[in-house]
């Protein structure tokens, strides 16, 4: 395996205190609330320049410390992913100029603890030769397997799916074209708890996916599902050993569904607008539940409730009220508490976490970052 934990001053880039000219200019794709090991949280968001990182302070705590800066040139795309040993992978897409037009590549960097340094940004490259075909790569996104290994998918020129995985050492392997057509831009990636890797994305043709039969093993292609989701606002979540279920808008805009292999797609209502369906699983008053989140029709954050695989039964939505733009960011504090980010026009970003009591309500006093 490739070497962890480095913090030296050869392999990260330092951490710079933001100042006014560093301005948030969106939030990244993926779960950009990710809990470390220490049980406190991080909050990053984009800049034009690169991206600001809010840490909290102490496990559970209202105090937050940032933010700092990490620059990364030339972005146009930002995802963050996880893996269970708790380090923080960077996805990037990067566009630069150049004497004969614009080059795009994919970037990557770790950040392997709670509040130290990320490492530097090192460039995977492009699957594409052609340069203008590689202008058309979509955004990138990542899942880490149980083994550690981190793979890096992304739309083609041909609107197909490509990877590229980090093996032991450190040492990337070639890109490898997975086929697919007609793939929307959004690429979502999952690993189950056996450490399996599950791809969803959708198409002009329905939902394709592909599965590992095992671990270590290839990606393989499943036939086409005949349902069509918003672009962008699909969401996985595992419910059960092994199971996932599958959240996204209604291509038609009629609500929020919910799928799970061999059955069909069950409305679970919501009034959403534009932006990803965000899912966590949780227990609430000794039930097994999960928390629905996503920015609504009317610019404000959405939450919804229902007992895991249970969305039959009913899902109860409320609207908080706050301000949202983009996609909201959900996670459980190192107290076992909900935690809600969001960002608001202005560019600010504000948490708010759980209160005391049955069920899921949550503070009224949302904490500006």
């Amino acid at each position: 395996m490739r070497r962890r934990g480095s913090d030296s001053a050869s392999n990260s880039r330092p951490l710079a205190p933001s100042s006014e000219n560093h301005q948030v200019c969106g939030t990244p794709r993926g779960r950009w609330m990710p809990l470390g090991k220490d049980g406190r949280l991080t909050l990053y968001a984009r800049t034009d320049s690169g991206l600001l990182r809010w840490t909290q302070r102490s496990p559970g705590g209202d105090r937050w410390d940032g933010p700092d800066f990490v620059s990364i040139a030339d972005l146009t795309d930002l995802t963050v992913v996880q893996g269970a040993d708790s380090y923080v992978h960077f996805l990037g897409r990067r566009e630069r100029g150049g004497s004969d037009g614009p080059g795009v590549d994919f970037v990557h960097a770790v950040q392997y603890q709670t509040g130290r340094p990320v490492t530097a940004w090192r460039s995977l490259g492009n699957f594409h030769r052609d340069r203008e075909e590689g202008r058309k790569a979509g955004a990138p996104a990542g899942a880490v397997d149980a083994q550690g290994t981190l793979f890096v998918f992304a739309r083609n020129a041909g609107r197909g799916l490509q990877v590229r995985r980090e093996g032991k050492g450190g040492k990337w392997g070639a890109w490898q074209d997975l086929k697919g057509a007609g793939l929307a831009a959004e690429i979502v990636p999952s690993v189950t708890s056996g450490g399996l890797v599950e791809v969803f994305a959708p198409s002009d043709r329905g939902a394709q996916q592909w599965r590992q039969g095992e671990p270590d093993g290839p990606l393989l292609i499943a036939p086409p599902l005949p349902f069509h989701a918003l672009a962008g606002s699909t969401a996985a979540l595992e419910t059960a050993p092994g199971r996932l279920t599958y959240y996204w808008t209604d291509a038609n805009r009629t609500g929020v569904v919910s799928y799970r292999e061999g059955t069909w797609p069950v409305p679970v209502g919501g009034q959403p607008g534009d932006g990803a369906v965000v899912a966590l699983r949780t227990t609430l008053d000794g039930h097994d539940c999960t928390v629905l989140a996503q920015r609504g029709a009317g610019g404000t954050l959405l939450i919804g409730l229902c007992g895991t695989e249970g969305e039959q039964g009913g899902v109860w939505w409320s609207d908080t009220t706050e301000e949202c733009v983009g996609d909201p960011a959900l996670a459980v504090d190192g107290h076992g508490r909900v935690v809600v980010a969001v960002r608001g026009r202005d560019g600010a970003v504000s948490v708010v976490r759980q209160d005391a009591g049955a069920g899921l309500t949550l503070s009224p006093h949302w904490h500006r970052l």
